[in-house]
This record gives structure tokens, sequence and C-alpha cells, in this order.
């Protein structure tokens, strides 16, 4: 039975299947997506892992013969997954991506796992996927990255940081195009209001996003750490009951994704509106890390995680 979480994209295109389908929208919709229940399980949400991701166009390297490559693949998979239903009632999409993500971590199979992967040749899938991730990243011209280093957590974590800067990149040009008139729709006969003589209504326009660039946490004793406090003018109705127990603080995490997410997480935890300095003190760690609060808030505040109230002495942060 569906319920609100069923996301539902009305196109008949096998290329925006394969760009949704490939591992870059998938770390997008990660990156951006909340979470939900006791397995902190992503949940995808339109507003903020959709509408906000850039798709690749010609002017990122898509042609038309990637056009069609990416189209090609992405309606191999939707056939080899059906087919393998359709020979075998125990197969089911949830079974396959659990042994194919078993497969990419080196995880042993059980039993079980093993005769799924017999009778829905994952293996196939994993080189169908394979392939997909490789014809996407050429159509954004980020080839550069290679294909997932699935086997190495570290850089695993590098590269998908590397992508999401490039994404976000992306996302701020392409909400500067749309500033200036230049709107890529997915669905132009259906969506330009042009097209369908009725420009009553302005076209959506898409959250800009800030580039974050990565600057690695200082070491305790470094010599660049910001003096400990509240920032200049935060009023007592900023920080009362919002400073945390030294036994509650979480590390500063070390890469982008993790950082958005610890941010957004302690926004979500909170039961009132933080400010920069109460924010800041959920973590510890040195050197110049709280300067990037307010460009991770701004993103958060732009992917529709984050809200800013204003505060007696300035902006103040909620879950959105």
């Amino acid at each position: 039975m569906s319920d609100q979480g069923l996301i539902v994209v009305a196109s008949d295109d096998f290329l925006v299947l394969g760009v949704l389908s490939s591992r870059i929208h998938d770390e997008w919709a990660l990156a951006a997506g909340g979470r939900l229940g006791i397995g902190n399980d992503p949940r995808y949400n339109n507003s903020r892992c959709f509408e906000t991701f850039p798709f690749p166009a010609e002017d990122t390297g898509l042609t038309p013969e990637l056009s069609d490559r990416i189209r090609a693949l992405a309606e191999q998979i939707d056939a080899h997954r059906k087919a393998r239903q359709a020979a075998h009632e125990a197969v089911t999409l949830t079974g396959l991506y659990n042994v194919l993500a078993k497969l990419r971590s080196g995880e042993p199979l059980s039993a079980k796992d093993k005769a799924l992967h017999e009778q829905g040749l994952v293996s196939v899938l994993r080189t169908l996927h394979d392939e997909l991730d490789a014809a996407v990243l050429q159509a954004y011209g980020w080839a550069d990255l290679g294909a997932v280093p699935w086997g190495d957590e570290a850089a695993r974590a590098a590269w998908t940081e590397s992508l999401l800067e490039r994404l976000v990149t992306l996302n701020a040009r392409r909400a500067a195009e749309e500033a200036q008139g230049l709107v890529r729709w997915l669905r132009p006969e259906f969506q330009d209001p042009v097209r369908r003589h009725a420009a009553a209504a302005p076209a959506p326009a898409q959250a800009e996003l800030d580039v974050l660039t990565e600057q690695p946490a200082q070491p305790e004793d470094s010599d660049d750490s910001p003096v400990t406090g509240t920032t200049p003018g935060t009023s007592i109705a900023d920080i009362v009951g919002t400073t945390s127990p030294a036994s509650a603080r979480r590390p500063w995490p070390p890469s982008l994704p993790e950082q958005m997410r610890a941010v957004a997480d302690a926004l979500a935890a909170s039961p009132g509106p933080l400010g920069e300095a109460a924010l800041a003190d959920r973590f510890t760690g040195r050197g110049p890390w709280k300067k990037r609060l307010p460009q991770i808030l701004q993103t958060l505040e732009a992917l529709g995680r984050a809200r800013a109230d204003a505060g007696a002495s300035g902006a103040v942060w909620r879950a959105a």
C-alpha cells in the first residue's frame, strides 16, 4: 500500500530513469534527504532530493550519443530486474540490491544470498549499474572521478565528497541560469509555460547551494584555534538551556557529508532553535571549523533541512 513516502517521477524517458538510478543521484539523495526511525534509515524527499538535483545537460557534456547510451543501460536494468522477478517468485528488488550491496562490500554471502545471487543474476545487475555510473559521470564531464572505490572506505568517502562538491557547484550554476531565465526543463512540453501557453505562473527555480570547500580539523593544540566562547552579540535567550554537557558533545566530523549530516542531526535533536554559538557547543574540536557553520547552515536551508528564524541577537536555526 502506498503512502506519502511514495515518489512518482512522471516521465517515460529512460534517460531520466538512468540518471536517477545512478550512484551520482544516490549520493546526492543520501546527503540531502532525511533520516527516519530507530535505524536512522535514509528517506527520499521530493523537495530536497529531486527538485534541487542538477541533471546533466549539453553544457556538462551530455551528447545525443551519451543520452542514448544511458537510456539503453537504464532499459536493460529495468528489463533484467523484471525478467528475474518473473522467472523466480522469490526474487524481489530488495533482495537483489541487498545481495548487490554485499558483493560490493566484500561481505560473505549466506546460502540464501547465494541462491538469490544465482536466480537474480546479480553479477549482471552489478555490471549494468557500473556501466551506467560510468556513462552518467561522463555526461557530467566527470569521468576523471573514476569508478566508485567500493572496497576502500576512506577512498569511497573521498570520492563521495568530491562528487558532492561538484554537484553543489553545478546546482549553483543552474540557479544562476534560472535567474537569467534559462530553465532546463525535464519535460518542456509539459512544464514550460511558454509551450503550454500559460505564462501566468513563474517557472519554479532551483534552490541555490553554496559551495563548501573542505577544511580539515586542526589538532587540539593548534595555534590557529579561536578563543572558546560565544560569538559577539549572542544573547542569553539564544544560549540558555541549549548548552550541552561535555559527555553529550560529538567530535566534529572530518568530511563534508558527515559535517552536513551532523549539523542537521543536531538541529533535529534540539527541542528549540539554536544560535550558531549554541550549535557549535554541540561539537568538540579546535581550529577554524566553527567558521564553516554559516555556510553549512545556509546549504541545509537551501536543501530544505533547516530554517532560520530571527532571534534576539541574530539568526537562530531549527530543523525544517
